[in-house]
């Protein structure tokens, strides 16, 4: 079964797919375990952990932490392409890259490119419908995989309307996009917006935003979440480090530190690594 099968199976079984952030292969390891069938790798996490705005980074960048989850676990790998790292013909050779990276799909917005740093601000700058299309039509002709799913993300909602995120979405399934995605603002557009599509929706929010069961009588398919497990991290680092600088001790348990690290090799797949060296190395007394 294709990446692009996994996800696709997903998408038909499960009333709502939820994809947690998975920007790197323990993380994704921890999610396969909790039982969930895909992951996001999020370009604006990425940014983060580098430093930099999702803006700077490259497309060897992603594909690189890519190919470390793919690798190491059987999830349903989506990959944030932002806007294609320029025009249709970047496009296209994105679309080689993270497919081969072993991606079950990609997500793409309508964005200008180069992307800026202020859609952190919540500024962001939206293409022509046209322009956009031309790209999606790009990623279509360039996977090989015909079940690689193709995301098409609009902005329009927040910074158009939510009319013009319609006709803009609509146009993106119309050019091949497999998934649109689009972030409504009130309670009327998260109910409207699955009466205006043929094709399912998707959207980026938490995990907590809403119950599976809320979604799932709204008419969502796919909740992409690449807040929750960085800010948890952030949040449990930072406070550790700080109660150490102010009094000596971060106050964890240290009997269940080290009890939690010892369980990182089970969880990083490290077994199948001890069966080979111990049928292969001498074992030495």
């Amino acid at each position: 079964m294709t990446p692009g099968q996994k996800l696709r199976r997903a998408l038909a079984s499960e009333k709502v797919v939820f994809a947690p952030l998975t920007l790197d292969a323990l993380t994704g390891r921890i999610a396969e375990r909790a039982g969930f069938p895909a992951g996001y790798i999020s370009g604006g996490a990425l940014g983060f952990v580098h430093g930099v705005s999702e803006a700077l980074l490259t497309l060897s960048e992603i594909a690189d932490v890519t190919q470390h989850v793919t690798a190491r676990t059987d999830i349903a790998v989506i990959v944030d392409g932002g806007v294609g790292f320029g025009d249709a013909v970047h496009m296209y050779r994105t679309m080689q890259v993270i497919e081969a990276s072993g991606a079950a799909g990609i997500e793409i917005e309508d964005q200008v490119a180069p992307k800026r740093v202020s859609h952190h601000r919540g500024i962001e700058h939206l293409v022509e419908i046209g322009e956009m299309t031309d790209k999606i039509c790009a990623a279509v002709d360039a996977r090989t995989d015909a079940d690689f799913v193709i995301i098409a993300r609009t902005g329009a909602v927040r910074n158009e309307s939510f009319e013009k995120a319609i006709e803009r979405g609509n146009a993106y399934a119309d050019a091949g996009a497999d998934i649109i995605m689009l972030m409504p603002t009130n309670e009327l557009e998260w109910q409207e917006a699955p009466r205006r599509f043929d094709v399912p929706l998707a959207t980026i929010t938490s995990l907590d935003a809403r119950l599976p069961a809320e979604w799932a009588a709204l008419g969502w398919d796919l909740i992409i979440d690449p807040f929750t497990a960085q800010t948890a991290a952030v949040k449990a680092i930072s406070t550790a480090y700080q109660q150490f600088r102010q009094s000596g001790t971060t106050s964890l348990d240290r009997g269940e530190i080290f009890e939690d690290y010892r369980l990182l090799p089970d969880i990083a797949g490290f077994q199948e690594l001890y069966d080979i060296e111990d049928r292969t190395t001498e074992k030495t007394s």
